[in-house]
């Protein structure tokens, strides 16, 4: 099963964008979410993660700029992207997996379901 993810597209720095990722319903199951990213030339890098009890964290790159969210179904997954600098251009991409708890991030090896990911492009 591939996510859908939405949003993205070209801003201008300082501008906002918000990225969107319909995810599967964990019917029995917790569920931790995250946003990577992937700029040309450089590895994969996980951005934002919220577990299942709703708790969130960031790296330091998006810290204070960008927010995870996801509405009460847990069911659609958010990233508000705001401030925005040319570096942020990149391809991003939702995860999303099981998790043995609510408090759990996984680790990027165990996200079940990714979505094809959405391209972000910030100019100066």
């Amino acid at each position: 099963v591939q996510l859908e993810d939405s949003g993205g597209g070209s801003v201008q720095a300082g501008g906002s964008t918000r990225l969107s990722c319909k995810v599967p319903t964990y019917t029995d199951n917790r569920v931790c979410m995250a946003w990577f990213r992937q700029s040309q030339g450089s590895a994969r890098e996980k951005i934002a993660t919220i577990d299942d009890s709703g708790t969130t964290t960031y790296a330091d790159s998006v810290k204070g700029r960008f927010t995870i969210s996801r509405d009460a179904a847990k069911t659609t997954l958010y990233l508000q992207m705001t401030s925005l600098k040319s570096e942020d251009t990149a391809m991003y991409y939702c995860a999303a997996g099981a998790s043995p708890s609510q408090s759990t991030v996984l680790s990027s090896s165990k996200y079940e379901y990714w979505g094809p990911g959405t391209q972000v492009t910030v100019s100066s």
